[in-house]
């Protein structure tokens, strides 16, 4: 039977009856469910009736339930749902994971006093504070355009580095065009002006120099990080060097913190999906970004062919294998669409413009190489 009064708290059923008819409305918990005949199309009911449910306090979502068209409302809320436990374990997860991984950029032998680890803090606190720079950028920003999002989410992983990086978990719809932009691009900016602070400090700290035990085996492995176009420049300017005569001696590794950064952003740039160059190119030109994000992975997969077949390294064709592999997954999963969908101006896409061309100041082809 017909039951269309509105449940508690939500927009009359009149207000946007001329889009959606409404024929039953229930409650489950906190959300709402109001079962009727949309009268125009998905995307024009939704940019209707969107602004009628954030002004009651929900976000809304025109689906189908059985066969039936539905709205599903669900209270609006943005920031943290009580103490952030998760983020907080992972977040000191992370900082053990760096410690650890920083011990060995610092030659530190913790095997007699692990106590000793807190020695790498300046490696852990120049990565986690990049990640966590540009994971705020996305979140101040997020809180600033009233999308919910979790607070950054820091990953520990045995690498390197001693983590895989920071998300954050983006739960609300994406008002518009602008939002979309200045969410997205607010995480690689960030996290640019972090890396080139982090990266000085770094240039002007004390370089180390590795054991004569180290130097004298023979069977370890040199590792190389090649040097993004951004990182020479900003070595330059400052007029700081990032190699020494001495073999034995190289950088700080809090310079590596701004070397993270660099790649990170180059990574997060890629225009495909949900990462933050999907939402850049999605708010800039459109729909037509799923044209262009269907062409990363190939070009992907050609640089990965190229650099084994023609330059002999096979780890870093390995890199890009597997990020040409990642972004056809999320490729296929598409981009975020905003509820309203009018076009960006001007100074946005100018801005956007420039974060790209940063962005490829960030490239290398061969990130890391291993020497023998």
């Amino acid at each position: 039977m017909d039951n269309p009064s509105p449940p508690a708290d939500g927009p009359p059923v009149d207000a946007f009856s001329n889009v959606f008819h409404v024929y039953e409305t229930r409650t489950d918990g906190t959300r709402l469910f109001y079962y009727g005949v949309p009268l125009d199309t998905a995307d024009s009911v939704e940019q209707q009736i969107w602004p009628l449910f954030r002004d009651n306090g929900y976000e809304v979502t025109l689906t189908q339930q059985t066969g039936e068209h539905v709205l599903v409302a669900e209270p609006h809320t943005t920031g943290t749902r009580g103490f952030p436990w998760t983020n907080v374990l992972m977040a000191l997860l992370t900082i053990l994971s760096t410690l650890y991984a920083g011990t060995a950029w610092y030659y530190i032998d913790i095997t007699q006093n692990p106590l000793d680890i807190v020695q790498a803090f300046p490696f852990a606190l120049a990565i986690l504070g990049v990640l966590g720079v540009h994971e705020f950028g996305h979140y101040a920003m997020s809180r600033y355009h009233g999308v919910d999002a979790s607070l950054p989410y820091f990953i520990p992983f045995p690498t390197l580095i001693g983590t895989m990086g920071a998300v954050i978990r983006m739960r609300g719809r994406m008002p518009d065009r602008k939002a979309l932009f200045d969410i997205g691009v607010a995480g690689p900016l960030a996290g640019l002006v972090a890396a080139v602070v982090v990266t000085i400090i770094g240039l002007y700290m004390d370089p180390v120099t590795a054991p004569a035990y180290v130097l004298s085996d023979p069977g370890s492995v040199q590792i190389r990080f090649n040097n993004p176009l951004i990182l020479e420049l900003i070595a330059t300017a400052v007029g700081r060097p990032l190699e020494y005569a001495d073999p034995a001696m190289s950088v700080n590794p809090v310079v590596m913190g701004g070397w993270v950064g660099f790649f990170v952003t180059f990574l997060n740039l890629l225009p495909v999906g949900q990462l933050d160059g999907g939402h850049l190119v999605r708010s800039m030109i459109g729909e037509r970004q799923e044209t262009l994000a269907a062409l990363v992975p190939a070009v992907l997969f050609g640089l990965a062919g190229y650099l084994y077949y023609f330059h002999s390294s096979s780890n870093a064709a390995g890199i890009w294998f597997f990020w040409g592999l990642f972004s056809m997954g999320i490729a296929y999963a598409g981009p975020a669409h905003p509820v309203h969908d009018d076009p960006l101006d001007a100074k946005r896409i100018a801005i956007g413009v420039l974060t790209f061309v940063l962005g490829l100041l960030c490239f290398t082809p061969v990130p890391i190489e291993f020497l023998s």
